[in-house]
């Protein structure tokens, strides 16, 4: 079992004056801008620049995706095994140098698509055991009371960032091109490295087994206990689902913008940030949400706020036509914040914490892992018939999507229970 020696474990005034998790907190707020930077950035540098495609472009979201497929589960057993905060800062230094490489291949009248591929797949790869050994390491710094507080806090920094990263992307671009974007972002992942290395909270490295287990067997662990219990299983398809029509449709939004409505990148980006600022109120909300009607229904009012409101966002055309992509955007972002909180407070305080990396994985394996397929199948459809019918496809997908949460024991409830019933 992993302990640690917590030197704030009760600060008075809550998170905001628990130092160690301000640092976390920092850290994510600073790395979060950087990516979100490149959600922007990456596909701009591919069509300004290199003149890529609507499918090249989509290959590119299925790149930064696609680790979670192939070293998904194992990369959960490594978390389980080892030191959680080594393992972040690692991360952070290996996006930071994979990012730094695409302006340097620039100057070099190097780059190729071949080149930003590449770099997808480094970042995506470090991505994997980021976001398992952060879901991890959480629950060392804060008691399990104070989990849902700060899972806010971490998913509204992160909302902040999808609306500040989207537009400070499109205004580089607009002012210095795409490419020079992607410099703030390895900046970010420095700092964010430098902020997790202040961190004092003394974390002992997990107890190993007394007799020796192969890493699959650890993986069958995880796995077996994800498709056993019925909580974690339905909000895995779930999970799953959503993530195939939000990742369709944003794998083309931007060739749609540009090439379809011909915006200008500094709008296209204002537009991005402007979808994604839902989730800054759904961070604010969501605690008491889950406190006022229930966790079990919190999860159902964020699934309901996810999926019918995305059939505005192919409505969108020029000028006042904006808004409904924006209002589609902003709602879709206040349900999947709000969901996102309950159930990762949920996963965190519920499972077993020697097999919470393992688990995180598993989940994250389908959740994750249908990113790359929905991006490759919505850069087919479109460069097929079209960014535009790609994106109907993809929201009319997604609008259904809430039903798979009323199958299983979760539309009975009206709290998530707090352990395994056996």
């Amino acid at each position: 079992m992993t302990t640690a020696t917590r030197t704030d474990r009760e600060p008075p005034g809550g998170l905001l004056r628990h130092r160690d998790f301000r640092l976390l907190w920092a850290g994510q707020a600073v790395s979060s801008v950087g990516s979100n930077v490149t959600t922007v950035a990456l596909p701009l540098v591919a069509v300004a620049v290199l003149d890529a495609g609507t499918f090249q472009v989509a290959v590119l979201t299925a790149a930064a995706w696609a680790p979670w497929l192939l070293i998904g589960l194992p990369a959960g057993a490594w978390v389980d095994r080892l030191s959680r905060r080594p393992v972040l800062v690692a991360c952070d230094v290996f996006c930071a140098l994979a990012f730094l490489s695409v302006p340097l291949a620039a100057v070099a009248d190097l780059l190729t698509i071949g080149h930003l591929l590449l770099v997808a797949a480094t970042a995506g790869t470090a991505r994997v055991f980021f976001e398992t050994a952060h879901q991890v390491y959480l629950p060392v710094l804060l008691r399990p009371d104070q989990l849902p507080e700060g899972n806010a806090k971490l998913h509204g920094t992160q909302t902040v960032s999808n609306v500040a990263g989207p537009g400070l992307a499109g205004l580089i671009a607009q002012l210095a091109g795409a490419v020079a974007a992607l410099l703030l972002d390895a900046l970010t992942f420095l700092l964010s490295a430098a902020f997790l290395l202040r961190i004092r909270t003394v974390e002992t490295r997990p107890d190993r087994p007394k007799t020796s287990r192969s890493l699959w067997r650890d993986v069958a662990e995880g796995l077996r206990f994800v498709a056993r219990d019925p909580y974690l299983r339905v909000l895995t398809v779930f999970g799953a689902a959503s993530n195939i029509g939000l990742t369709g449709y944003q794998a083309v939004l931007v060739v749609f913008l540009v090439r379809d409505l011909r915006l200008a990148p500094g709008v296209v980006g204002l537009l991005v940030g402007v979808m994604s600022a839902g989730g800054i109120i759904g961070a604010l909300l969501a605690t008491v949400v889950g406190r006022r009607f229930g966790t079990a229904r919190a999860l159902l009012i964020g699934a309901v706020l996810t999926g019918p409101p995305a059939l505005l966002i192919p409505l969108a055309g020029p000028a006042t036509g904006l808004a409904w992509p924006a209002l589609g955007g902003l709602l879709i972002g206040l349900g999947v914040t709000i969901g996102n909180v309950v159930k990762g407070s949920f996963r965190q305080t519920y499972t077993p914490h020697h097999l919470l990396g393992r688990v995180t994985a598993s989940m994250h394996l389908l959740n994750y892992g249908a990113i790359p397929l929905a991006a490759v199948l919505a850069g087919a459809l479109g460069a097929r018939y079209g960014a535009g019918t790609a994106i109907s496809a993809m929201t009319a997908w997604l609008a259904l999507t809430p039903l798979i949460l009323l199958i299983g024991p979760i539309r009975r409830r009206r709290d998530l229970p707090a352990a395994p019933a056996s």
